[in-house]
This record gives structure tokens, C-alpha cells and sequence, in this order.
């Protein structure tokens, strides 16, 4: 039986390791096409696909109902699922499976990377030396600072060791706090987001995108924070107000932003995050190790093989949802036809 399996993350496909051969050894049809897709480009290309290892495109319910009945399986390359329909997807029968415990080190990394790069000023002195000049401007030290964690989950408690690390102080605010780990690590209680706000120096986004955190960071939140904070972003672009950030760095009532997503990705050119000079924008690459992808992508696809073959995945999103033995059955569904 000859299984179509649509591959769209470019950094799975992009990145040398082991994943490859596992995928390979399936023997199934591997259509690959560089992600991520815009509901058009994912109708185009479901409707004769059995399986799907998607990384952040668009799956609307326009979108499963053309891939249903041969969608079996959706598996999701990372950790975040706010564009892809899941509760369509458990109305319809699609097992969503994902792959948390993946990332959370490379994208705490990353966190200080932008954190540092805005406090010491890097891509001012960088640019400088490279056009052959001397240019300094004074930077700040992280010691003694405070930083608010919003999402304490696996990436926000790595953040929150290294931010010690540094000789931070380190409040959180979370859903679920883990008493444990806070006093192990000295973290302070935000009991609720007011008090971190007017709290921190810093605040890092470490929460998932909800209808609750949808526009978290806006002109009304803002203004409860100090004067001259600076935001890192390596959730969602969209926990974010764009103009409300846009007018926020302008002002100076926010000094800096470094984020690695936006509201639209790829941005259009005239994005207005783009162009600030206290703003650093890095590509969704949060994520993006050697050592990284290769545990993304080992999950992902051991959890595609493993609900095709009728066996409980690594971790699914909707587990109420049955896995078929698709891979041993005789006979592949045809697509609905209509008309």
C-alpha cells in the first residue's frame, strides 16, 4: 500500500540527522513542500494525502474537509497548535499529535539572545565595526534586574534557571504554578499579571496564543508597566498588539522588543516591526538547532508511524480521537469527490 505523506516544515527538511532515514525507512511517498502554507497553498495540496508531519500552516476546516477521508493523521512538528482547527479535527476524526519536551532549551537560548542583544546594543556596535567604524554606546548589565515570566511551562522554567543564572531576579505568572520549582529556584509569585507588570524590567512571553492571551501585550497593559521595559517574545506574534507595540517603541515607553514571531509570517516588507531601531526581529528560528530539530522531528515522525500503524502516539492533542491502523490495510480511501 503506497501512503502519500505530506512534509512541509523546511527546517525538518533543511537540517542533516537521523529523522530523515527514519521517514525514509517508512517506504511511504514523501511530497515535500517548504512551509509555512497559507490556507490556499494547504488546499492545494491535500485531498490525495494519507498523512501530514505540518509545521505552522493554516488548517482551517475548509482545509480538512477537502482532506477527508484519506487525512489520517496530522502531526505536528513542534508544540504550538493555534492554526491548525483542532476541535474540526476531532469532530472529523484526525488525531492532532505534537511534540512537547522538544525545544524548550534552544528557545530559552534564544530569549537571552534577543534580551542581550537589546541591553548591550549588539547590532549598533556590530554594524559599526563592520562598516569600518568605531561607534560605542553604553549598555546595561542583566544583574540585579528583574525579569517577569509569563508562562512558566518547560520553556519559561528554563528561562527562569538562566535568568538566575545571570543574577536576575525572577517573578512568574502562570496557570499552573509549580511551588516546587519556585523555591528550588527562587521565583517569586505573580498572583496575578498586574504585579508582574509593574514589577519587571523585563518581560518574556512564554504562553501559549488563547483567546485569553490574544492581544496580552497592548496600549492598556503597557501603561501598567515601568517606564523604559523591555518585551521578548518567543511565543506568538499575535499575544501582541502590533501598533499598540509599534507606538509603545516609538515613544520610548517601551525601550526595546526582540521578538521571533509576528502577526504574519513571512512579514510583508513594510511591516512596521521591521524598521525600529529598538525592535530585532529573528525569522521563527527560536527553535532552530541542530540538536533541536532533530528531537522535533524524531517526535513528529515516530508519532506519524506510530498512528499509522493504529499505536498510541508520543502525545496527541485530542486523545479522545481513535488511531487507525491505516499503514496495514489493504486499501487507501479515495477523496471525496465534489462538485
Amino acid at each position: 500500500m503506497n501512503l502519500r505523506i505530506l512534509l512541509t516544515s523546511t527546517s525538518f527538511q533543511e537540517t542533516p540527522g537521523t529523522h530523515h532515514k527514519l521517514l525514509a525507512d517508512t517506504n511511504w511517498e514523501i511530497v515535500c513542500v517548504a512551509g509555512p502554507l497559507c490556507e490556499a497553498d494547504v488546499l492545494t495540496n491535500v485531498g490525495t494525502i494519507d498523512g501530514y508531519i505540518c509545521g505552522d500552516d493554516v488548517i482551517t476546516r475548509k482545509v480538512l474537509l477537502k482532506a477527508i477521508p484519506r487525512l489520517s493523521v496530522l502531526s505536528k512538528y513542534g508544540i504550538g497548535v493555534d492554526k491548525i482547527d483542532v476541535d474540526s479535527c476531532t469532530e472529523l476524526g484526525i488525531p492532532v499529535l505534537f511534540t512537547p519536551g522538544v525545544n524548550h532549551t534552544t528557545v530559552a537560548e534564544h530569549a537571552f539572545l534577543l534580551l542581550l542583544a537589546l541591553e548591550k546594543n549588539f547590532l549598533f556596535h556590530t554594524d559599526s565595526t563592520r562598516a569600518g567604524g568605531w561607534q560605542r554606546k553604553t549598555g546595561q548589565e542583566l544583574a540585579g534586574k528583574t525579569i517577569g515570566i509569563i508562562g512558566l511551562g518547560r520553556i519559561g522554567k528554563e528561562v527562569a534557571i538562566r535568568a538566575r543564572a545571570f543574577g536576575m531576579n525572577v517573578i512568574g505568572c502562570t496557570p499552573h504554578w509549580d511551588e516546587r520549582f519556585a523555591t528550588r529556584h527562587g521565583i517569586s509569585c505573580a498572583t496575578v499579571l498586574d504585579e508582574l507588570l509593574s514589577a519587571a524590567d523585563y518581560i518574556a512571553l512564554h504562553t501559549s496564543l488563547t483567546s485569553e492571551t490574544r492581544s496580552l501585550i497592548r496600549a492598556e497593559t503597557i501603561a501598567k508597566m515601568k517606564p523604559g521595559v523591555i518585551i521578548i517574545n518567543c511565543a506568538r506574534g499575535e499575544i501582541v498588539s502590533t501598533p499598540d507595540m509599534v507606538a509603545a517603541l516609538q515613544t520610548g515607553r517601551v525601550r526595546g522588543y526582540g521578538t521571533d514571531v509576528l502577526d504574519e509570517e513571512p512579514p510583508r516588507s513594510d511591516h512596521p516591526l521591521l524598521h525600529l531601531p529598538n525592535c530585532i526581529v529573528t525569522p521563527h528560528i527560536g527553535s532552530r538547532t541542530g540538536e533541536s530539530v532533530q528531537r522535533q522531528a524524531v517526535a513528529a515522525v515516530t508519532n506519524l508511524i506510530r498512528a499509522m500503524h493504529g499505536e498510541p502516539p508520543l502525545a496527541q492533542i485530542n486523545p479522545e480521537v481513535p488511531v487507525k491502523n491505516v499503514a496495514n490495510s489493504t486499501t487507501t480511501p479515495s477523496p471525496l469527490v465534489r462538485e
